[in-house]
């Protein structure tokens, strides 16, 4: 064998990876992924409960504008509905100054469920209606129910 064919043998002998270099990195690469998929969860799910809180607590304004041009707040039947248009049974039609909220419809919780309104409220201390989303296990009742007498000021 001459000198130059040994080189020419190292040269293609390195050129590329093997399987096992090529599998390591791909493992490598696999655990790193799924410690951030564990890592991010959570974080997606405090992220959906703020944005909660904070949509609850953006009804509140519009809320205390109706209840000051009709004098009441929307009733449990009326809904938050009643801030885009006026209800058909209320006793004054000229009173109401709507749309109190922007958009054509009132939006969704982060999981993609409506909002659930009661008034008079009989979670709220004050003489307020409730505004609660069911939260991310969608049912009513539960500990990850997110309503505006949880959120803080």
């Amino acid at each position: 064998m001459t000198f130059s064919s040994v080189q020419t043998l190292r040269r293609r002998r390195r050129g590329g990876f093997t399987l096992i270099e090529v599998m390591l990195v791909l493992m490598i690469l696999v655990i790193i992924a799924s410690m951030a998929v564990v890592a991010i969860r959570p974080m997606r799910k405090k992220a959906r409960i703020q944005a909660s809180q904070t949509q609850i607590k953006v009804f509140e304004t519009p809320l205390e504008v109706y209840e000051m041009d009709l004098g009441e707040f929307p009733s449990t039947n009326q809904g938050l509905e009643a801030m885009l248009a006026a209800p058909s049974d209320l006793s004054n039609q000229d009173k109401w100054f709507g749309p109190y909220l922007k958009g054509n419809t009132v939006p969704l919780d982060p999981w993609g469920n409506p909002y659930q309104y009661e008034y008079p409220g009989k979670q709220n201390q004050q003489d307020f209606p409730d505004i609660w989303s069911f939260g991310p296990d969608k049912r009513d009742g539960t500990e990850d129910d997110v309503g505006n007498w949880m959120v803080e000021e």
